[in-house]
């Protein structure tokens, strides 16, 4: 137990305010959206958007001081971040795939409206339609990128780029987000502001 606990004890940040989890958008899924989205440069990569699923998402977040523990609890997987493109058209048809499922974790440049009965009414990327005929860069989780939680327009991708080294794990990155900040004396915060909206 001492071992364990000197493992996940040590505070990585501090959370500003309570971040939980839930459809179609919330706190906690958009925090892990931008984080990809923070975590590319790292990588050479600038990506039009993240996309991280409530399904891997496996705690809420409290505020206050946030340990290795707590974003172990949130990320328990062995989940990588990963790079790809998709076409305007099949960026659409993932969209439409979220849309089904309530909503997923999208990072700041997307909105997406969506009707009760799981149908995708609108979609933009930083303020503009989507064009069918451009192509996209992408960033999320390996799992995902497989086609894995219905998402199955991502089994589409060109230029793959998954980094298989333990450091490109989904919570070392989210653990280097709350170091940075912290050492920027930021608390992290985050909040539902409207990436995926339902229609009433």
């Amino acid at each position: 137990k001492q071992k364990v606990d000197e493992i996940m004890s040590p505070v990585m940040g501090v959370a500003a305010c309570d971040m939980p989890r839930f459809r179609p958008e919330s706190p906690l899924s958009n925090l892990l959206a931008d984080i990809l989205v923070y975590s590319s440069t790292r990588f050479g990569e600038k990506p039009d958007f993240a996309v991280y699923n409530m399904g891997g998402i496996r705690a809420s977040l409290s505020k206050g001081n946030v340990t290795r523990g707590d974003i172990l609890d949130i990320a328990p997987f062995e989940n990588k971040i990963c790079f790809l493109t998709l076409s305007g058209t099949d960026v659409m048809e993932l969209f439409a795939q979220m849309a089904m499922v309530g909503g997923e974790g999208v990072s700041h440049s997307i909105r997406l409206e969506i009707s009760k009965d799981g149908k995708l009414l609108s979609a933009s990327i930083n303020g503009k339609p989507v064009d069918p005929n451009a192509s996209y860069r992408i960033t999320t989780i390996d799992y995902l990128a497989q086609g894995n939680d219905h998402l199955e327009a991502f089994k589409k991708k060109t230029n793959f780029v998954s980094p298989q080294n333990e450091e490109n794990n989904a919570r070392f990155l989210i653990e280097e987000y709350f170091k940075d900040m912290h050492a920027e004396g930021k608390a992290v915060e985050a909040k539902v502001e409207g990436r995926v909206s339902v229609k009433k």
